[in-house]
């Protein structure tokens, strides 16, 4: 059986009690021939559990207690995660394996096979995609993102870097998105959309961008308008929606995504127009970092349009002083 073989050399201690009036003794778990091997500290066996009759008496909580079977006043707890995570999984596998009659028992279970291919083709996949999403943690993000920022110098040049430049953004992320805030702000050579966000936290914003205007909240506003479209789509969701179900259930189970993936979409990025944020998330955003969104717009307007007075926000707190400011705009320039 796959699953027993694979822990076959698997041992824990634990806490084994004969019944309910004994005492605790130290004990040492290991996997036999379809049984669960428990001896004492000279190593000689004190009893042999069936596997596939083995309860969980406490489901869900750590330590593990398990017994031999329903009436049995013998209990084992384990601590050790691996071990019990290693009992349940046999258990499981054994659970399947044992054949399950009935008179109903193949219309059953061609019923079960339909709602289940029913649910792979139409729930698994998103459903599959947002658990994904709702446990990578940010390191793994951060990660993911870094990685992406190598293959996107490869395809537009290095990033822009200067130690005082470096700083200016750093102290632009803070004034936009808080003293605590882990955003970066990279500048890159040459971004034809302006600005995007990656995942980690990271908004790549294009060296053009910031000498449209001596306004630093026109440059501001690039990133503001990343950030937005960021909240509304995921940059980690449109990674896993480009590279598919099996990349998405790669990175739920391993924490890893191929490295040709993340090539493919940080190509992706640079040369695709990314999605547009929500109006009323785009309000949010600049609301919250208040920053008026008219400078911001007027860059992005046709010849002869003008700027909307709901756009025209009140006097905000200065975005960057000007000593950061013209090092920023000159990063790229070394």
């Amino acid at each position: 059986m796959t699953a027993l073989d694979k822990y076959v050399r698997l041992e824990s201690g634990g806490l084994w009690r004969a019944d309910a009036q004994a005492q605790r003794k130290d004990v040492a778990v290991s996997f036999g021939d379809a049984t669960l091997v428990i001896a004492d500290g000279a190593g000689r066996p004190v009893a042999h559990w069936s596997l596939p009759a083995i309860l969980r008496q406490n489901p869900g909580v750590r330590p593990a207690v398990f017994a031999p079977d329903t009436d049995a006043e013998e209990t084992l707890e384990i601590a050790d995660d691996l071990m019990i995570d290693a009992i349940e999984e046999v258990r499981k596998a054994l659970d399947k394996a044992r054949p399950k009659p009935g008179k109903l028992r193949h219309w059953i279970t061609a019923g079960i096979v339909m709602a289940l291919l029913a649910l792979a083709i139409f729930w698994l996949p998103g459903a599959l995609t947002r658990q994904t999403l709702a446990v990578v943690p940010q390191t793994k993000r951060v990660e993911i993102g870094a990685a992406m920022l190598g293959y996107i110098q490869t395809e537009n040049g290095s990033l822009c870097r200067e130690p005082r430049a470096t700083a200016a953004a750093a102290q632009l992320a803070q004034r936009l998105f808080g003293a605590e805030t882990d955003t970066q702000i990279i500048v890159v050579p040459d971004l034809a959309q302006g600005s995007v966000a990656i995942p980690g936290r990271i908004i790549l914003l294009d060296s053009g961008v910031l000498t449209l205007s001596d306004d630093p909240a026109v440059a501001a506003g690039y990133i503001l308008a990343a950030r937005a479209t960021a909240q509304d789509h995921d940059p980690l969701d449109a990674l896993l929606q480009r590279a598919g179900l099996r990349t998405t259930f790669r990175l739920l189970t391993t924490g890893e995504v191929p490295a040709e993936i993340l090539q493919e979409n940080a190509q992706a990025i640079v040369a695709a127009a990314p999605p547009i944020a929500d109006p009323a998330s785009m309000d949010r955003v600049f609301a919250a970092a208040r920053v008026p969104m008219g400078p911001y717009l007027a860059t992005r307007m046709a010849p002869g349009e003008t700027v909307p007075r709901a756009a025209a926000a009140p006097d905000a707190p200065a975005i960057l002083n000007d000593s950061d400011w013209v090092r920023l705009q000159n990063i790229c320039n070394r």
